[in-house]
C-alpha cells in the first residue's frame, strides 16, 4: 500500500498535525512567561524541597523522587488550560475547524508540542535533582524522566479538557482545586494508601496521579525496571489518550 493511501486511511492529517505543533511552540515561545513556568518552575521546587529537607536527607530521598509525579502534572495543566483556552476564546480554534482540519489534528498538534516542552522539562528537572540537588535513587535516571513526562502529559489532557468549560482564564485556574489538588493530597505522598480510610483509599485508586507518584517510588527503590512500574506507566498513559479523546469530542465546528 503506498504511503498516500496509507494517510488517506489516518484519521487525521500527519501534515496538519505537524503545522498545528509547530504553530504552538512558535506561539508559546514568544510568551516568555509560560516558557519559564514550563521549564523553570519544576527545577526552582526542587531546589526548594531540597532547602526543606536540608537536615533530613532521607526525607529528601523519599519526597523527591515522588513529587515528578505530581509537579509536572499541575505546571502543565496551567499552561494548558490557559494556552488552548486562549486558543478559544480568541476564535482562532474555530477559524481551524472551519477548514479541512479533523478535531484529532487540533488536539494531537497540541499534544506534540507540549509533548516536546514536557520532554525538555523533565531532562532538565531529572539532571538538576541527580545532579548538583544530589538526589540519589537506585534505578536508572531517565525512568524518572519518563514518569516527569507522563505527568506532564497528563496534565496537559487535563487542561485541553478543563478549557472546554471555562469561560476564561480565571476560571481554568479555579478549576485546579477542583481537578488536581484532591489528587494530590490522596496521591499517598502524605499519608501511605492502606493507611487512608477506606473511602480515601478507594478515590485514590482511580486518581492518575497516584500510579505517576507510586512509578516514581519504584524508579527510586528498586535497580531496576519493575512489573508495577511498567503497570503504573501503561495507566498513566491510558488515561492521557481516554481523556484526550473526550477533549477531540468537545471542540464542534
Amino acid at each position: 500500500m503506498s504511503g498516500v493511501r496509507v494517510a488517506e486511511l489516518l484519521p487525521f492529517s500527519p501534515t496538519i498535525t505537524g503545522a498545528t505543533a509547530v504553530r504552538v511552540l512558535q506561539q508559546i515561545s514568544r510568551d516568555k512567561g509560560s516558557t519559564a513556568l514550563l521549564l523553570a518552575i519544576p527545577c526552582m521546587l526542587m531546589v526548594l524541597l531540597k532547602l526543606m529537607f536540608h537536615d533530613s536527607e532521607a526525607t529528601f530521598e523519599r519526597v523527591g523522587p515522588q513529587v515528578f509525579g505530581i509537579f509536572p502534572v499541575i505546571v502543565m495543566y496551567l499552561v494548558a488550560s490557559v494556552s488552548t483556552l486562549r486558543e478559544r476564546t480568541t476564535g482562532t480554534a474555530e477559524r481551524l475547524l472551519t477548514m479541512p482540519v479533523q478535531r484529532l489534528d487540533i488536539v494531537l498538534g497540541y499534544s506534540l508540542a507540549f509533548a516536546f516542552l514536557a520532554l525538555s522539562q523533565a531532562v532538565l528537572s531529572t539532571l538538576l535533582s541527580i545532579g548538583p540537588l544530589g538526589l540519589d535513587i537506585k534505578g536508572p535516571a531517565y525512568l524518572l524522566m519518563v514518569i516527569a513526562m507522563l505527568g506532564a502529559l497528563l496534565g496537559l489532557a487535563l487542561g485541553l479538557l478543563v478549557s472546554a468549560f471555562a469561560r476564561n482564564e480565571f476560571q481554568a485556574v479555579q478549576f485546579l482545586p477542583a481537578g488536581v489538588l484532591p489528587q494530590f493530597l490522596v496521591c499517598g505522598l502524605f499519608v501511605p494508601r492502606d493507611e487512608m480510610h477506606g473511602a480515601l483509599s478507594a478515590v485514590a485508586k482511580v486518581m492518575p496521579m497516584t500510579y505517576a507518584v507510586q512509578a516514581a517510588g519504584e524508579a527510586a527503590t528498586h535497580t531496576g525496571i519493575t512489573g508495577l512500574f511498567v503497570r503504573d506507566a501503561l495507566l498513566i498513559l491510558a488515561c492521557v489518550v481516554l481523556v484526550l479523546v473526550v477533549s477531540a469530542t468537545t471542540l464542534k465546528r
